[in-house]
C-alpha cells in the first residue's frame, strides 16, 4: 500500500508531522481490525459464568464417639471375640481391632491386659494405647507391672508408666521408685519426668536422689519436677554445665531442705498459689 500525503498550504511543519502520525495510526488499527474479523470463532471456548452460592446447612455438633461404649459384662461370645482380636493389634488391622476393644468397653480390660505378655512389642504398645483410649483405671495395676518389668523394651515401659500416671497417679509411686534406679538412662528420665504429675510426698525423696544421676539430662528433669511439685526456690546453679560432683552437693542442699519441711509440707494443687515459706 502506498501512502500519499498532501501537505496543505499554510500548514506548519509541526502540524504536518502530527497529521502524518494520525494517518499512520489509523492504517495500523484498520489492519489489526481486519485480522481480528478474519479469525473464525473457535469451538470449545470457556465462558465464565457466575453461579449463585448457597452456604451448606449448619449441622449439629455430634459427640466424638457416635457409638457408646459397652458397660455390661461381656458374654462368653464377646470374650471369645475379644481374645481373637488380640493378635490383630499388630498389622494392617490394628486400628480396627483397637476400635473394637473401645466398643466393647472397660469390661474387656481383663482380656485386653493379656496382650501385655504376648510376643511382639507392637501388640503390647497398642494394648497400652487402647487402655488409654478406654480411660480404664482398672488396668493400672497391669500397666505398673509392665512399667517395672526389666526385660520389657524401654518404649513400652515408658508408655505404660505415662498412661498409668494419667489414669491413677497415686498408685504409680512404686513404679517410679523402681524405674529411678534402672540401668537404662531413658527409663530413669521417664521416671523423673512423669513424677511431676504424681502429687504424692514419697516421690520427693526419690527425685532428690536422682539429682546426682550420672546423666545430666536425667538430673535436670528430676530437679524440674521438684520445682513443679514443691515450688521450693532453691539456690541458683548452672545445671547445664554441671558435673556429677556438683549435682551431689546440690542434692544434699535439697535433702536438708526436705528434712526440715517434710513433716509440715503439703502437696498443693497446681492451680492454687503457693504460700510463702
Amino acid at each position: 500500500m502506498k501512502l500519499v500525503i498532501v501537505k496543505r498550504k499554510g500548514m506548519t511543519v509541526q502540524q504536518g508531522y502530527s497529521y502524518r502520525r494520525v494517518i499512520i495510526l489509523s492504517v495500523v488499527l484498520l489492519g489489526m481490525a481486519q485480522t481480528l474479523w478474519a479469525e473464525p470463532i473457535r469451538k470449545g471456548w470457556v465462558i465464565p459464568v457466575q453461579v449463585p452460592y448457597e452456604a451448606p446447612p449448619k449441622g449439629q455438633d455430634l459427640p466424638a464417639e457416635s457409638v457408646p461404649q459397652n458397660t455390661k459384662p461381656l458374654t462368653d461370645g464377646e470374650v471369645q471375640r475379644a481374645e481373637a482380636l488380640l493378635p490383630l493389634l499388630e498389622g494392617a488391622q490394628e486400628f480396627w481391632a483397637m476400635g473394637e476393644f473401645v466398643h466393647l468397653g472397660e469390661p474387656s480390660v481383663p482380656v485386653l491386659v493379656k496382650g501385655l505378655t504376648m510376643p511382639g512389642p507392637r501388640i503390647r504398645y497398642n494394648v497400652i494405647e487402647t487402655i488409654s483410649m478406654l480411660k480404664a483405671a482398672s488396668a493400672v495395676p497391669a500397666l505398673i507391672a509392665a512399667a517395672k518389668e526389666p526385660n520389657e523394651i524401654p518404649r513400652v515401659r515408658e508408655h505404660a508408666l505415662r498412661v498409668a500416671v494419667r489414669l491413677d497417679a497415686a498408685k504409680v509411686v512404686g513404679a517410679i521408685e523402681v524405674m529411678a534406679t534402672d540401668p537404662n538412662s531413658s527409663i530413669r528420665k521417664a521416671a523423673a519426668f512423669e513424677a511431676r504429675y504424681v502429687r504424692e510426698k514419697p516421690v520427693v525423696p526419690v527425685l532428690i536422689g536422682m539429682i546426682a544421676d550420672e546423666e545430666r539430662f536425667v538430673a535436670l528433669s528430676a530437679v524440674q519436677s521438684l520445682w513443679i511439685l514443691t515450688r521450693h526456690e532453691s539456690e541458683f546453679h548452672d545445671w547445664e554445665t554441671s558435673t556429677k560432683q556438683d549435682r551431689q552437693e546440690w542434692a544434699t542442699e535439697w535433702l536438708e531442705w526436705w528434712n526440715s519441711q517434710k513433716d509440715s509440707f503439703e502437696m498443693l494443687d497446681p492451680k492454687r498459689p503457693a504460700r510463702a515459706r
